[in-house]
Parts: structure tokens; C-alpha cells; sequence
């Protein structure tokens, strides 16, 4: 195989690795769930349906009932005796609010013997909501794109979605209590806090109305956020309507998947298939162009000096970038990082880096990512495209196209940030 190929078989074995389908039996195994009487299951995000139908796999008749929300294109078909929906994301729409009810009508019907499942991936946030009373769906959405847009990380982004949700920050567990939630999640957060995963619906909130407000502020939203968003997180500050929970007893948490093992496994592929490795960091969290460039002026290092390590090696990273959205493309964060990191390796031979999403979809794209080289920024030129300018306007996924370096998995089951390897021979 050539080195393009080598580092595709590097992501796909990565993201194998951790589809939730084995994590979550193992984890249900672990954690003597096998044995438990009343199980009811919800399950949020993008993994939602396969770790669904892993956890009814095995414990088969125990679950009693049931709610799946994912994203549209993720069901897989009906899971007996579980209620499977589909809603938007990055963005909720009318669809995520009728089937959280859903997912709060089986809560709150639960009593002090009954125990929850809780399945939780990326994707939660948006998929899982239902506002506080006084904020609509447009004013969810309105919120979603301006935080989206802004350049705020995932964990900002969470801390003003919890204040204006009835099942964020922990208040999912108040609405299931005095049921007991055993919650499952596969991170797709920097550092795994489970405070952050899909926000916290079932984990004790450390932010504060304070913290959204200030959010809000650092970004310059104030004026542009609606009134009843506002009105509701002022009067937070003043005490004037209830803090997020920041203690529960009513749950036990456990992380069954994160990018540190994607990580893991792409250096055991990596090695096996004959390269250095050289792990930097798994929670890299920087504007894409920047990481993007980064990388490649590692990449020149090493083929000037062989440091930090020398050829044929792979430099592994994984995280989440963000990226302040300024054109009006079309792309995501790795697409993005891959057509910056194009610009810099102009010209180099036996050279590629590439950047996917562990669940298949890398923004509003079907693209999981991107995979450049040496060549491709002339391939963009021979078709036309201007790469420094489709940078400039975040037209990445074009860009891409035209020099055929857009990775495509298609949805891939499982949601743990990206991965992102710098490789040269």
C-alpha cells in the first residue's frame, strides 16, 4: 500500500475499535446490569440506536421500554419493544422536542424500584433538549448557530445550553429521581468530563448562570441573542429561578469510549504496519487552519532533520478543533484543518495528513474529513479552485472535492472527537 492508503487503514482501524456495540456490552457486563429487575433505557446522540440494540442484545426482556433519539440517517431500523426517533443536529428542530418528551414522559414515570440505562454519545446536546419554560425552538436555534458560529468550544457552547434546558445540567436525573440511572457514554469531549458529555443531562452541573452569562459576553452575544434567553439567564443570576443540580445520588456514571483509545489503536496500527509513532496529544483544541499548519511544519522538521522522530513515521494527534466561521462554504473543522495543512505541504514528497470524525460526519458534510498531500493543493489549481481563498471563505469540503481528497466513511455508529496524523516516508 502507498502512504495515503496506510493512513486511511490507520483511521478505519481506529474507529473500528471503538464502535459501541462491544463497549457497551462489556461495560453492562462489568457493571452486573444483567441481574437488574425494572430496566427501562433511553439512549441520546449520534451512537444512540447501535448502543441501543447492543444493550437489548444482550439483556433482551429486562428492558421494560424504551427511547432512541438520534440523528437523522442513523436509525438502523426498529429495536423491539423501543420507541427509535430521529431529530437535527447540529441545530434541534421540532422533532428533537417531541421525542425528549418522550424520553421525560419515561423518566418521570419511573418510581424509587425502577432502574434507567442511560446511553450517552456525541451529538446529545443537540439531539436530547427541550426548553426551559419561556424559550421556543426558534430561540433554541437561534442560540445554537450564534454559539456555533462563534468560535466557542463545546464546553462553553454546554454551559449556556444547560440554563435553558429542562433536561440539561443534570436535570434529567432530578426528573427520573427516585429511579436510579446507570449511564453509559462514550466521550466525545476533551478531557471526557461527564458534566459536558451531550451536556450533563444525568451528571451534577459545576457551571453556574454566572459562567452562560459570561459565555455569552466573551463573544459579543448579547445584543444578538433573543430576549427570552436572556430575560431567563439574568434572572439565573439573580437567583430568581433554580440552578442547575450540582449534586445527585440518584446516578452512577461510567465512560466506555473515548478519543484517548482512538489514539491508542492508531498507533498500534501504525506500528504494525511499520512506522514511528509519535503520540502529541489527545486533546487538541486550537482554530483548524492553525493545527492544520501546525502539523505540516512538523512534517517539515522531521524531512529537514529527522526530528522529532525520523521517516517513515506517523505523528498522531486527536481533539476537536474549532473554527470561526467567516465565508459562507461549505465544510467542518477537520476539512478545514486538512485544505490549511494542503497550503503548507505544497510540494513535499512522500508526505499526507489527514483529519476525520470518528462518526463519519465532519460539520453539515457527509464528509468524514479530509486527506491531503504533497500534490493536492495543485490538483485544486488544475480544477479551478483557489485554495487560500476557499480557506478564507471555509469552503473547505469544495475544495476538497476538486482535488479528491475528501474522506468519506459514511455514519459510523460511534461519536469521540477526531483524529488527525501527520505521516512522511
Amino acid at each position: 500500500m502507498g502512504l495515503r492508503e496506510d493512513v486511511l487503514s490507520v483511521i478505519n482501524f481506529s474507529i473500528e475499535k471503538v464502535l459501541p456495540d462491544r463497549a457497551v456490552k462489556d461495560a453492562i457486563r462489568r457493571e452486573n446490569l444483567e441481574e437488574v429487575e425494572n430496566l427501562y433505557l433511553v439512549a441520546i446522540g449520534k451512537a444512540a440506536w447501535r448502543m441501543a440494540k447492543a444493550a437489548k442484545d444482550l439483556l433482551g426482556e429486562r428492558i421494560k421500554r424504551g427511547v432512541v433519539i438520534t440523528k437523522y440517517g442513523h436509525s438502523l431500523g426498529e429495536i423491539e419493544g423501543v420507541e427509535v426517533y430521529e431529530a437535527g443536529h447540529p441545530v434541534p428542530d421540532e422533532n428533537t422536542i417531541s421525542s425528549t418528551k418522550k424520553a421525560i414522559e419515561l423518566a418521570s414515570s419511573l418510581g424509587e424500584d425502577d432502574r434507567l440505562l442511560f446511553l450517552v454519545s456525541g451529538g446529545g446536546s443537540a439531539l436530547f433538549e427541550y426548553p426551559i419554560e419561556g424559550v421556543s425552538l426558534d430561540d433554541l436555534k437561534k442560540v445554537n448557530e450564534l454559539l456555533l458560529r462563534s468560535g466557542a468550544d463545546i464546553v462553553e457552547i454546554n454551559t449556556v445550553r444547560k440554563h435553558i434546558s429542562k433536561v440539561k445540567g443534570g436535570r434529567f436525573a432530578e426528573i427520573a429521581y427516585p429511579a436510579f440511572i446507570y449511564t453509559l457514554a462514550l466521550s466525545d469531549v476533551l478531557g471526557d468530563r461527564l458534566d459536558s458529555i451531550a451536556s450533563g443531562p444525568a451528571y451534577p452541573d459545576e457551571t453556574t448562570y454566572e459562567d452562560a452569562l459570561r459565555v455569552i459576553e466573551k463573544y459579543n452575544l448579547m445584543d444578538e441573542i433573543p430576549s427570552s434567553v436572556r430575560e431567563v439567564i439574568l434572572k439565573g443570576v439573580k437567583g430568581e429561578i433554580p440552578e442547575t443540580p450540582k449534586k445527585l445520588d440518584n446516578v452512577e456514571s461510567v465512560i466506555i469510549g473515548s478519543v484517548s483509545l482512538v489514539c491508542k489503536h492508531a498507533i498500534e496500527k501504525a506500528r504494525e504496519l511499520g512506522y514511528k509513532t509519535l503520540f502529541l496529544t489527545s486533546t487538541l483544541n486550537c482554530e483548524a487552519s492553525e493545527a492544520g499548519r501546525f502539523l505540516a511544519e512538523i512534517l517539515k522538521e522531521i524531512r529537514r532533520s529527522s526530528n522529532p522522530v525520523s521517516p517513515p513515521c506517523m505523528i498522531i494527534l486527536g481533539g476537536e478543533t474549532i473554527v470561526h466561521v467567516r465565508g459562507n462554504g461549505k465544510g467542518g473543522r477537520c476539512q478545514e484543518l486538512a485544505l490549511s495543512a494542503s497550503i503548507s505541504i505544497r510540494g513535499m514528497d512522500k508526505t499526507v495528513i489527514a483529519a476525520a470524525g470518528t462518526d463519519g460526519t465532519d460539520g453539515p458534510t457527509d464528509a468524514a474529513g479530509g486527506i491531503v498531500d504533497g500534490d493536492s493543493f495543485n490538483r485544486m489549481l488544475s480544477n479551478g479552485i483557489d485554495p487560500e481563498k476557499y480557506l478564507a471563505n471555509n469552503d473547505s469540503y469544495n475544495a476538497l472535492k476538486a482535488s479528491g481528497d475528501l474522506i468519506m466513511t459514511g455514519p459510523t455508529g460511534t461519536n469521540v472527537n477526531d483524529l488527525i496524523i501527520g505521516a512522511i516516508i
